[in-house]
């Protein structure tokens, strides 16, 4: 067996050769599988986050849980929804999501971000989604904590 996992978190396989294929009556998807990790690996910045948010292009999911939020805050604008949630919630029918989350559920050719407290989640859930057919999602890995840094610093140099 020739299977090597590239993201510890990942669903994202790569397997090698042809012939190892074959005997798990599966097709060589070495170059298109590499393609897709090298995608997914890639978070937005802080700033590209924040004009994101401005344009409103964007549906940003905390996936952290409800307790850490209320705790510490959340970045304006996002929808909470638990990482252990995602998958479910992103299958969901519309008039369900907009029940349990209170916005419109979005499509899979919608642009979706995710973020949590330091970008380990989000990156879970953005292979989820990715893998559920949401080709656009991506992820903050600066999570909260980058976030309310970087706001703290805003608001210190402004007054």
């Amino acid at each position: 067996m020739v299977l090597q996992r590239l993201l510890p978190w990942s669903t994202c396989w790569t397997i090698f050769g042809s012939a190892e294929a074959a005997l798990w009556g599966l097709k060589s998807i070495k170059r298109s599988c590499l393609n897709f990790c090298t995608a997914i690996c890639e978070g937005v910045t802080y700033k590209e986050l924040k004009n994101l948010l401005k344009s409103k292009k964007i549906m940003l999911i905390d996936v952290r849980e409800p307790w850490e939020i209320y705790e510490s805050g959340k970045i304006p604008g996002s929808v909470n929804i638990p990482l252990d949630d995602v998958g479910e919630a992103l299958q969901m029918n519309p008039k369900d999501f907009k029940e349990n989350y209170k916005e419109v559920k979005p499509s899979k050719s919608d642009s979706l971000v995710f973020s949590c407290l330091a970008g380990v989640r989000s990156k879970v859930a953005m292979v989820t989604a990715i893998s559920l057919g949401f080709n656009n999602a991506q992820h903050y890995a600066g999570g909260w904590k980058e976030w309310a840094t970087y706001e703290l610093s805003e608001k210190k140099q402004g007054n």
